[in-house]
This record gives C-alpha cells, structure tokens and sequence, in this order.
C-alpha cells in the first residue's frame, strides 16, 4: 500500500495517536518530510503544510475520521490525486488532509442499465480501460484523466474536450454516497430524476466543501460505431474563430472542438508529442466527430467546406487511429508542454460566448503585450471554454505576483463579455476574490447560506470558493469600522 513505513507517534500532536487507533499507525503522516508533499495540488504559487495526512481505506473510516475531527473542531480538507488546477486542496491553516487515494476500487458494472460504481480514488481513464472491451467508455475526459481521480472529478465538476456534446461530469453522475461535516452518511440520487432538490447538483462541483464523497454511480455510454478527427491550420484567429462559430451554425456537434494559438502550438512542438504543426500559423483547429457509421463522412465534408470558406491554409482528415492518437496527445499535453519554452505558467479557465471569440483573443494579446508575458491559448473552441497560459519566471522578483494580476485581468475580461471565471479547474484560493466579477454581494451570501446547512461551523474545506470578507455583513461591518 502507499505510504507504508513504521513511525513513531508525536508526542507533541495529540490527535496522531487518535487518528492511528482509526486507521492503522501506518495510515498516518505527520512528519514535515512526509507532509511537504501535500503542501499543494496542481496550483503551486500557494502552498502551506498540513497537520497530518490520513488514509482511510472505507467510508467508514472517512466517517470516523471526520466525527473525531469534527469533535476536537479540528478543520480538514478532502483530497485526491493533486492534480486540481485552482488549489483548492492546499492547506492553509494547517488542516489535516483526508486523502482519498486509498479508495480506489472499481465496486459493479451494469452493462444492462449501463452504469458503474467506483470509490472516489479510482482514476478517470481507468473505467473507460475497464470496460472497453464491452464496447463501452466513460465520457468525461480531463485532459489529467490518466492520473485525475472521479472523486475529484465529481468536486470540481470536470469536464473536458468532449463536453461540447456529451456535457460535464454532472450530467454522468447517477448518484453518490457522502459523507458530511459532522460525519453522518448519506446516499443521495441513484435512480435518474428523483423528485425533490437536486442534492447531488448542488454536492457536484461544490470543491469539498459541502461534504466529501466516497462512492459515485456514473453513467457508462456506448461506445460510438465511428469517429474521425480532422486538423486544420489557420493563418488569422478570427478565420479560425468564424470557422468554429459555423460548423455549430450548420447543425454539426462535434464530439470535441479544440483551438490552439501560435505561442500554444510553439510550445507542443517544443515538447514529447510534436506533429509537425507549421510555426508561422496563428491557429490550430482539432475536431473529432463521432456517431453511427452511417453520415460521418458527409459531417467530415462539411467541416472541411466550412474550413475552406474561412481561408483555411490546410485541412486534413487523421487516415488512421494512431495518427489521431497522436494529433489528441499532441493536444491533450499542452499545459505541461508549456514547461518547454518557460520556466513556469499560471493557466486560467474563463468561459466566453463563442461569438466573443476574436474579441477576448485579441483583448488578452492586449494584456500580454501591456505586462511583457506571453500568454499561450489553449480551449475547448466548441463551448467557449478558454485556457490561457500566462508565462513567467518565478525566479525573477515579482514576476509570480505580476502573472496572478494577469490572470485575473483576462478573467475580469470573461467575466465582461457575458461569460465565467471557471468552466471546470474550480475556485478553490485561486479565484474566490474573483467571484466578485459574476455574482453580487447578495448572491453570494445566498451561496455561504447552502454551505451553512453542509458545513455550519466550516470546518470542512474552510476558506476557499468564496471571497473574503466572505459575508456581506461581515464587508459592511468592515466598512463601518
């Protein structure tokens, strides 16, 4: 098992002995060496160091953990492989860490009624490994999915490339069993459209901080009889932005959309999955299409006549499963090709209409130029759902703290055109200020009261998602002062 070596128990931290009676004594860290490791996730311009680290093994015993924690009014933070993007599993007042890794099994598999149920540690690509060979996938697909957990997944309310037709990890959620603040277990969902208040909407991408879940009921779909995936190269944004806008138009609705730009593309040649994309070209197009057999090529020759019309330099279609493989690993790795040409990046996840496309583009070069860092886009075209890539050097001074002030510029630019803050990495510390740029006072007030019946005294995941002061009272009592 992970983490299995023999410790000594602290004599100066009470709560290690009673978390190992729980547990098991080696199901606990607690010594800096050890902890350094969980001092962030994905997000690492933040970091803090946690009380401990424990690994339950059964909803069990996340239950009992979380009654002792909730006992002793000790704050804890649920976390699962790390990979999250907007912090929202670091510490930061130096909360014990409930790390779900351990529960990792893959528990039924209903092929009739085509669902499955894991444990919140199992791994996003492995149930579609799983269950391929009867002809079946899941459809949510992080571009993490190799390491990013369905737990984490359900936290964030994931989604990825394919979510322009088959929809977020809410829409693939059947029902889940949780375990709240205080403790207590609960089921919730289980059968589609269960009457009354959508609990499991609201626990869906509430970033573990309404209650942690230890047993997810996911949707399993068939897998398509074909699919095809075209490339195409572009020598003007906004030609590459009419295109995307017109393949929706003509009725197509592709299993995935994708758009990279120059300084993108710069970066993905420069790294471990190159295909040859021309340099001097402002955009990149990836579309797959997918479905009965039957029409597919007529959808991929009307993609291609749409390319055409928008100036297109070339337009191919991938002649074989691993040539498109390798387009989509060429596409899917392009946050960590980033480390190719810089040092360090920040990447945001604004969300814009998709007729706004050109406009935001050419705002964010604006802010590029105006701070000196380069910015790479990197978006799920289809559903206006932007990535850029804020490039900088942690090592020169005030470098980090500039590219925070940039990525919250291009957010408030989002935010301005009618669109969001976050389309799947989440708040969590990154942006709870900017949740000033969507909602009101009042509205979030209304929001801190549904996590008040979850988690009164915030024991569980404190401080994250919502900005601070986190109360308009609180803000209007600030301001009498």
């Amino acid at each position: 098992m992970l983490f299995k070596k023999k410790q000594r128990i602290s004599a100066k931290d009470p709560i290690i002995p009673a978390l190992q009676a729980i547990v098991g004594e080696e199901d606990v860290l607690y010594r800096y060496e050890d902890l350094v490791a969980y001092e962030c996730d994905g997000y690492t311009i933040h970091k803090g160091i946690p009380r401990a680290v424990v690994f339950p093994e059964s909803t069990e015993e996340v239950s009992a953990v979380v009654k002792y924690l909730h006992q002793q009014q000790i704050p804890f933070i649920p976390r699962g492989a790390g990979t999250g993007l907007s912090g929202g599993a670091i510490p930061q007042n130096n909360e014990v860490i409930i790390s779900l890794v351990r529960m990792k099994k893959l528990l039924e598999v209903d092929f009739y009624n085509r669902y499955a149920v894991v444990e919140p540690g199992f791994v996003n690509l492995k149930l579609t490994n799983a269950i391929a060979d009867k002809g079946y996938y899941y459809a949510p697909d992080p571009s993490s999915q190799y390491v990013c957990t369905i737990g984490g997944n359900v936290a964030e309310n994931a989604g990825g490339a394919h979510c322009l037709k088959y929809g977020v990890t809410t829409n693939h959620i059947l029902g889940m069993e949780a375990v709240l603040a205080n403790g207590e277990i609960v089921e919730l969902g289980g059968v589609p459209d269960v009457p009354g208040y959508d609990l499991m909407g609201l626990i869906t991408g509430s970033e573990g901080t309404l209650a942690i879940v230890t047993k997810i009921k996911v949707r399993i779909l068939k897998t398509p009889q074909e699919k095809k995936t075209v490339m195409a190269y572009f020598d003007k944004v906004q030609d590459a932005s009419q295109a995307v806008s017109d393949i929706i138009a003509a009725g197509i609705v592709p299993a995935a959309l994708e758009m990279m730009d120059k300084v993108a593309i710069e970066g993905v040649e420069a790294a471990n999955f190159p295909v040859g994309h021309p340099r001097d070209i402002e955009a990149v197009l990836l579309l797959a299409v997918d479905g009965l057999a039957a029409g597919i090529d007529d959808q991929i020759a009307e993609v291609v006549e749409v390319c055409q019309k928008w100036n297109v330099r070339e337009v191919k279609v991938a002649q074989t499963v691993e040539e498109a493989q390798r387009w989509w690993a060429n596409r899917k790795t392009a946050f960590g090709a980033m480390g190719a040409i810089s040092p360090d990046y920040l990447v945001q996840d604004g969300v814009i209409p998709r007729s706004r496309l050109p406009e935001v583009l050419a705002r964010i070069g604006e802010i590029s130029e105006r701070s000196g860092l380069r910015i790479a886009n990197v978006f799920h075209a289809g559903d206006g759902n932007l990535h850029p890539l804020i490039l900088f050097d942690s090592r020169k001074p005030g470098e980090t703290d500039l590219a925070v002030k940039v990525g919250s510029e291009v957010l408030k630019v989002c935010a301005d055109v009618g669109g969001s803050i976050t389309g799947e990495h989440g708040v969590g510390i990154e942006k709870k200020e900017e949740m000033r740029f969507v909602f009101t006072d009042e509205e979030i007030e209304a929001q801190l009261q549904i996590r008040d019946v979850f988690n009164p005294q915030q024991l569980l995941n404190p401080d994250k998602l919502f900005p601070t002061p986190s109360r308009c009272a609180e803000v209007k009592q600030a301001a009498h002062k």
